[in-house]
C-alpha cells in the first residue's frame, strides 16, 4: 500500500480517478488532481512547502518530487509527464509538458505549455522556458521546437499510455 503520511497538520489530498502504486509515497501538502498516477518508488514530500498537481499527470518510477522550505512551491500543471528518475524541485511546470527520465528542473524555473525537457537535461534555477520548445543539456537549452508531431507523438501518446497503465493495475 502506497505510503501516505500526515505532516504538521497536512495530509494529502487525492482527486477522483486516481492511482498509486503500492510503495508511492505521499506526504504533507501535497493536492493532485482527478486521473493522476504515482508509479513505483515515486516521492512527493510536501512536507516544507506545497506541491500542487493537475489532471491526468503521471509520476513515473523513483521520481523525485519536493520544494524548498517557505521560498519555492512545486506546481504541476495538466496533461502533465514526470518520467522516471526525474528531480523536480520548487518550480512550475504548466500543461502539456514532458519532462525526460532522469532529468533535473530546480527551483524557481518555468517549464512553459507544450514544451518537453529531454531525457538527462538540467533546468537551472530561475531557469524560463519558451513555450512550446525542446530543451536538452546540462545546462538545458532550447534545440528546437515542439510541433504538432511531437505534441501527438510524444506528450500526448505518454499521458494516455499512463492512464491506460494505471488501469491495468487498478
Amino acid at each position: 500500500m502506497a505510503l501516505i503520511k500526515t505532516i504538521l497538520g497536512k495530509t494529502p489530498v487525492f482527486g477522483k480517478n486516481i492511482y498509486l502504486s503500492d510503495n508511492c509515497t505521499v506526504i504533507g501538502d501535497v493536492i493532485l488532481g482527478d486521473d493522476c498516477n504515482i508509479w513505483f518508488n515515486a516521492v512527493l514530500r510536501g512536507d516544507v512547502n506545497s506541491i500542487r498537481i493537475g489532471n491526468r499527470v503521471n509520476i513515473q518510477d523513483n521520481a523525485c518530487l519536493h520544494a524548498t522550505y517557505k521560498t519555492s512551491p512545486l506546481t504541476i500543471g495538466n496533461n502533465v509527464s514526470i518520467a522516471h528518475n526525474a528531480i523536480v524541485h520548487g518550480c512550475t511546470v504548466k500543461d502539456n509538458v514532458l519532462i525526460g527520465m532522469g532529468s533535473i528542473v530546480m527551483d524557481d524555473a518555468i517549464i512553459e505549455e507544450n514544451c518537453i525537457v529531454a531525457a538527462g537535461a538540467v533546468v537551472t534555477k530561475g531557469f524560463k522556458t519558451e513555450k512550446g520548445g525542446v530543451y536538452a543539456g546540462c545546462p538545458a537549452k532550447k534545440i528546437k521546437d515542439t510541433d504538432e508531431k511531437l505534441q501527438k507523438d510524444l506528450i500526448d501518446r505518454i499521458v494516455n499510455n499512463y492512464a491506460m497503465y494505471a488501469d491495468w493495475y487498478r
